[in-house]
């Protein structure tokens, strides 16, 4: 099972845009390029988040023709994929230039106390969402507003319960819809990533203050019960902690690495501060 929500449902009552009778003059964006080498093709509009991904990738790239672990003939694509050698390559430089530290276990305690909900075994919660699906075509920005709009209803409504299965029932584009918008008790591993972080490691029960983002869209979402679960001993979770800690600690290496490499390079029509390589996401 795969919660939050399990079914990317159809276009129902999602809200879709009409089409618009113009559509705006759209302004070509020069080509950018790291040292020479384009990132996209003439013409081609990727967004900034794209091309700050390609950015990365392409510096990482020729980095390693500059340590001699990728061949000179390895040749950039216009739409951002590497190679496998480059991806291998790159791999290796990291493997060469980030330093990582073993987690002591010292910090791994500390971090396992300060974060017991993520460790926590057993924690299930029972809910029911109306979900506002993402579709192509909707206007997201209307669709928020409606999803907001309903959010602030059931919070004030005096016949909350019944109310929400009304909406869910109407509004709601998964197929747990037609059951008041009942999702059953669900355990982390039976949500998506996103939608899990939002119900659980907390105490709140009710109507949720705030609207959860998922990749099927926007939920409005009631927790109706909570338990808690366990909190497993140090020693079981201590090897998972300390994964925890080395994979934060490359990201930050990472992190560190990115802006020396674009310090040295050319750079044009991309700006790089504060971005994350696509291999930090």
């Amino acid at each position: 099972m795969n919660h939050g929500c399990g079914s990317q449902g159809g276009a129902g009552t999602c809200g879709c845009a009409s089409n618009a009778a113009t559509m705006p003059e759209i302004t070509a964006r020069p080509v950018a390029h790291v040292n020479g080498i384009a990132l996209h093709a003439q013409g081609e509009q990727p967004d900034e988040e794209t091309l700050r991904q390609r950015a990365c990738t392409e510096l990482l790239r020729q980095a390693a023709q500059r340590k001699g672990l990728l061949a000179q003939d390895d040749l950039a694509s216009a739409d951002g994929a590497t190679s496998q050698a480059a991806t291998q390559a790159i791999e290796s430089l990291l493997e060469q230039e980030l330093e990582v530290l073993e987690p002591s276990e010292e910090a791994c305690r500390r971090y396992y106390e300060a974060n017991d909900t993520q460790h926590r075994q057993g924690e299930r919660v029972r809910v029911r969402h109306v979900l506002y699906a993402v579709t192509p075509g909707v206007d997201v920005q209307a669709l928020r507003g409606r999803a907001e709009a309903l959010l602030l209803s059931l919070r004030c409504a005096e016949d909350g319960g019944v109310k929400f299965a009304a909406a869910a029932r109407e509004w709601s584009n998964c197929p747990s819809g037609q059951q008041g918008g009942e999702l059953g008790w669900l355990a982390r591993g039976d949500c998506a990533e996103e939608f899990a972080r939002e119900l659980f490691g907390s105490a709140e029960i009710g109507v949720l203050s705030r609207l959860v983002h998922s990749r099927f869209g926007l939920h409005v979402v009631e927790v109706l019960e909570r338990e808690s679960g366990h909190l497993p001993p140090f020693e079981l979770v201590q090897g998972a902690v300390a994964l925890t800690l080395r994979q934060r600690a490359w990201v930050n290496a990472l992190r560190q690495y990115l802006p020396l490499l674009a310090s040295e390079a050319v750079i044009e029509g991309v700006q790089l501060e504060g971005s994350d390589s696509p291999l930090v996401q």
